[in-house]
């Protein structure tokens, strides 16, 4: 769904949780034979690159397994299985559609689901960034504009997407500080106190949680589906707009501002959430794209621009 099938026998990342098994076609294939027996003659396919949060798998033509790879995410399947189905008829593109729920079994101690296959491809170099922020600005206000009775908040179940920002308040400063020599850690730190100083002062409003280039799915050169829903919540929007630094560039990132017309002080949290992921991702080892993202933010001489 979000990336291409691997040969089956050759084995997914271990698990992050240690106390889990391996997550293999193999564990999917007993786990399928003894819950969904109508399904046990389909060829199973481990997906690559994997997810951090689940591991996912194939099977046949039609369907997608998901497992989550830690305890930790156990939460979100339950979630995506009452939830999804209900955002799906108000959003103009495609998400997963739950098909079954598996439980724990065969060693593997957290409940799973099965989801319709989405066909597309992940974002990519060369793709029409500006096409892809009208895109995403259309999908952003119709979620945005879901019913919010009865939704999970923001908080530690969906690590804070859409919740005080002030979370990473020293986390963020930490790994400012090991930037290293030739960053602009005063300028860092001058997005991120800008980005403390706001609060959403709204009713709260529905958030993916996770819009990284994996879990938009392209084709024909359009938007045409959003995946990974783990993360999604009711709360404060900032966390989704981060991506305008983060995927892209600044024309790109000026038709999108000007799509959903935040106030200036939403956008100033967004370029703090969009500046604790790159210095997140930067603090666990080089990354282009961490790179990229900092060197926009710090490019906007005054963050009211546009750009």
């Amino acid at each position: 769904m979000a990336s291409d099938p691997q040969d089956s026998s050759i084995p997914g990342p271990a698990p992050i949780d240690a106390r889990l098994p391996v997550l293999d076609a193999g564990l999917v294939r007993r786990l399928i034979a003894g819950q969904f027996p109508d399904w046990a003659g389909l060829p199973v396919q481990a997906m690559h690159p994997q997810g951090h949060d689940n591991r996912s798998f194939r099977l046949g033509e039609a369907l997608l397994v998901r497992l989550p790879s830690a305890q930790r995410y156990a939460g979100q399947v339950a979630k995506e299985q009452h939830w999804l189905p209900i955002l799906a008829a108000g959003l103009p593109v495609e998400i997963p559609q739950p098909v079954a729920l598996g439980r724990a079994a065969e060693g593997y101690p957290i409940d799973w689901s099965i989801y319709r296959w989405l066909p597309g491809r992940v974002l990519a170099p060369g793709d029409d960034l500006s096409r892809l922020a009208g895109d995403l600005a259309r999908v952003l206000r119709a979620l945005q504009g879901q019913p919010v009775a009865g939704a999970p908040a923001a908080g530690p179940q969906n690590f804070h997407r859409g919740g005080d920002l002030r979370v990473y308040d020293a986390e963020t400063r930490r790994f400012a500080g090991t930037l290293p020599r030739g960053h602009d850690r005063d300028a860092v730190l001058a997005i991120w106190n800008r980005a403390l100083t706001t609060s959403w002062q709204h009713a709260p409003v529905w958030l993916h949680g996770d819009l990284a280039p994996g879990n938009l799915l392209m084709r024909d050169g359009r938007l045409a589906a959003l995946i990974d829903f783990g993360n999604c919540a009711i709360g404060d929007p900032a966390a989704d707009l981060a991506l305008a630094w983060s995927l892209l560039d600044a024309p790109a990132r000026a038709a999108f501002r000007l799509a959903l017309r935040f106030d200036p002080a939403t956008w100033e949290r967004a370029r703090g959430w969009a500046l604790w992921k790159a210095l997140s991702m930067l603090h666990e080892g080089p990354c282009p794209a961490a790179e990229t993202c900092l060197a926009q933010l710090l490019a906007e001489a005054d963050p009211d621009a546009g750009g």
